[in-house]
């Protein structure tokens, strides 16, 4: 359970992290506890079926399992060697297993801001658009960004996603570089850049909370 005071809210909310797998109640300035424990308690049914709703949390260890482009791949630790790699639909990690869990997350960030940034920059020369910078970040609620210096932002667990997934939201950055808004044009433009919008965000409403969970 997470309390949070903030001075915009007007009204006191509950929401799932399905991150953490906890309920955040955020009150305005001036609300009462009491009064966020009143509407939690109306809505425990919600709550307790939202927190069984949750996937399992995967985690990074030898013998498990973790999606690479919407495929599971077994974690294989080999103690000989340098790095991490893929070959034949594993993810085979070298040295200490006492790191193995963070080689593994080293490796899929490093495989995200390098396929990510070879997307976007090809996508944004495809509009006549330049990219400034390419980041990948661990986000809690954006699976991308653009900020209106033109760098663009993602979140290293989209490589989890399927390729389509990942098109449809590279795409989706890359049009903001050119309508920071969510106009007509701007959609006209997203869906020159990926045919994949609909398919793409049903996929990530159903599955994206199970992206998030992984350690």
């Amino acid at each position: 359970m997470l309390w949070r005071r903030h001075a915009r809210a007007r009204r006191i909310t509950l929401r799932i992290d399905p991150r953490q797998g906890h309920v955040v109640v955020t009150l305005p300035l001036r609300a009462r506890r009491a009064e966020g424990e009143a509407l939690l308690a109306r809505n425990a049914a919600w709550v307790a079926g939202r927190l069984a709703a949750l996937p399992c949390v995967p985690c990074f260890a030898d013998g498990a399992m973790v999606a690479i482009d919407g495929t599971p791949h077994r974690i294989r630790h080999v103690p000989a060697g340098r790095g991490a790699w893929l070959e034949q639909g594993a993810l085979h990690v070298a040295g200490d297993e006492a790191f193995l869990a963070g080689r593994v997350l080293m490796f899929l960030r490093g495989e995200a801001a390098r396929r990510f940034g070879e997307a976007a920059h090809a996508k944004a020369a495809l509009a006549g658009l330049k990219v400034h910078r390419v980041t990948v970040r661990d986000t809690k609620s954006r699976w991308g960004s653009c900020s209106p210096r033109g760098g663009l932002m993602f979140c290293w667990r989209l490589l989890m996603a399927p390729p389509f997934v990942q098109d449809y939201v590279i795409a989706h950055e890359v049009a903001h570089l050119r309508h920071l808004d969510h106009g007509a044009a701007f959609w006209a433009l997203a869906d020159t850049l990926s045919p994949h919008r609909r398919a793409a965000t049903e996929w990530l409403a159903r599955e994206g909370s199970t992206l998030l969970r992984v350690a």
